[in-house]
């Protein structure tokens, strides 16, 4: 073999080598990463700083991508695979952020392929666009795969007669109001903050689900303490995605890693080495190595 095509292969290597060893473990881990020697968070970080310097609007798209994909099933990618959530009815043109998602996947897979799964990715592109926003920073525990599958109104009378009157200007009953935009948020349509909290107190909430939260003696409370003190909706907004984060999740043997992350993988030949022992794989890995 040249010794110029020598090092592609071993690279490859290595990365196949960190991969078993990573589906060995079956847990989540905040360095699980590292085996592979990717340079995962710098290529987040400067992907989703650069989408945000294109479009300021990504910060709130990937927050509600990865809300959505994690709070149906757990997070395991379902929100961007083609033939589940992503294009059903009511998140048609709704959810967005997923070029992003994809031109992060792209860089890593031509680095260390079958390796990263897009669940991660999203779930560190989450965490950038809000720090990059204003607030907070927390640990995020990596190691999710993605899921085999996916499960494919009137105006709030409490709202604010004003606020109202202007949103049936803007979205006017058209074919074009299905991808028109209008913020949720008009105070501080950029940075991650509490406006959204002394909307409600004004009942200026633009979903009837987020208005209803002052309707109810158990948050009720929660929304006045988040409207006064900022750093304590930071301090419980970090806690609960870390919480949400961890419900469902498939590590380890369970679930895949997509080449593309809208598609289920094809590719078997990682998962067909499982059956195998370490000394096996390794003799299995080395052969195909050496073919390329």
């Amino acid at each position: 073999m040249a010794s110029g095509s020598l090092f592609p292969c071993l690279a490859v290597l290595f990365c196949v080598m960190s991969v078993l060893a990573l589906f060995s473990d079956g847990q989540l881990d905040y360095s699980y990463y590292e085996r592979a020697s990717l340079s995962l968070h710098r290529i987040v970080h400067w992907n989703v700083w650069e989408a945000l310097r294109c479009n300021s609007i990504i910060a709130a798209s990937l927050i509600r991508l990865h809300f959505h994909d994690c709070f149906v099933n757990g997070c395991d990618g379902s929100t961007y695979y083609f033939k589940g959530e992503k294009n059903v009815a009511p998140n048609h043109n709704s959810f967005r952020g997923y070029e992003t998602i994809d031109i992060i996947k792209a860089h890593i897979e031509r680095d260390c392929p079958s390796t990263v799964s897009c669940v991660d990715i999203l779930t560190l592109a989450a965490r950038e666009v809000v720090v990059m926003a204003g607030e907070p920073f927390w640990l995020v525990l990596l190691g999710h795969r993605g899921g085999l599958s996916a499960n494919s109104g009137k105006p709030d009378p409490k709202l604010d007669s004003s606020m109202l009157l202007n949103l049936q200007c803007t979205c006017l009953d058209t074919d074009e109001s299905n991808t028109m935009l209008t913020p949720l948020d008009v105070q501080s349509v950029t940075r991650f903050d509490n406006a959204c909290y002394r909307n409600l107190m004004n009942n200026s909430g633009l979903l009837e689900s987020d208005q209803a939260l002052m309707s109810n003696s158990q948050t009720v409370d929660m929304v006045k303490s988040y409207s006064l003190y900022p750093h304590l909706f930071y301090k419980d907004f970090a806690a609960s995605i870390v919480e949400l984060e961890n419900v469902g999740v498939l590590t380890g043997r369970t679930g895949q890693i997509r080449e593309v992350c809208g598609s289920l993988s094809n590719r078997m030949f990682l998962s067909s080495m499982f059956s195998l022992s370490v000394k096996q794989s390794l003799a299995t890995v080395l052969a195909s190595v050496y073919m390329f």
